[in-house]
């Protein structure tokens, strides 16, 4: 008895041409989804003084700043800057917001935050002769920050009419 050769057959040619350009398109819809969905929004433009602003500076008076730690409920560090602010010229103002400038050891920049200390809720600005208490809570803080008290600079003001 005898066995039979099977006939062999060429092997499958398998081409990888479709195989790369499959994984080439993953990739490039991966890195366009990581672009469009991931990346940090442009920061927002902000308002500097204006000539008149920078003029007014002067009769802005920061007083009784200090700086409070407290542990808020979920265990947390706060950091809160108290003070107040005394408008001594003579126009009302609707707005004032300071940078609140944070820095490291080495006296580097690790926080640069605005804030306002004052706000005009149905016209209650700041008036001529008038001071206001503000707090400014800050909960999350660089761990490379020096524990200082951080740099108060008058960031923007806007008069009332």
């Amino acid at each position: 008895m005898a066995i039979k050769s099977a006939k062999s057959q060429p092997a499958p040619t398998f081409t990888a041409v479709p195989l790369v350009i499959v994984l080439v398109l993953t990739v490039a819809l991966g890195a366009v989804f990581y672009f469009l969905m991931v990346r940090p929004a442009p920061l927002p433009t902000q308002i500097t003084l204006t000539a008149e602003a920078k003029a007014y500076v002067r009769y802005l008076k920061l007083s009784e700043v200090e700086m409070k730690a407290a542990e808020s409920y979920m265990k947390s560090t706060i950091v809160e800057i108290v003070g107040k602010i005394t408008n001594a010229g003579d126009r009302s103002l609707r707005l004032v917001e300071i940078n609140c400038v944070f820095y490291d050891p080495y006296n580097q920049v690790v926080l640069r935050e605005r804030v306002p200390i004052v706000r005009s809720k149905a016209s209650t600005g700041l008036k001529p002769g008038e001071s206001r208490s503000f707090r400014l809570p800050f909960d999350s803080l660089p761990q490379s920050w020096n524990q200082g008290m951080p740099q108060l600079v008058i960031a923007r003001i806007e008069f009332e009419n």
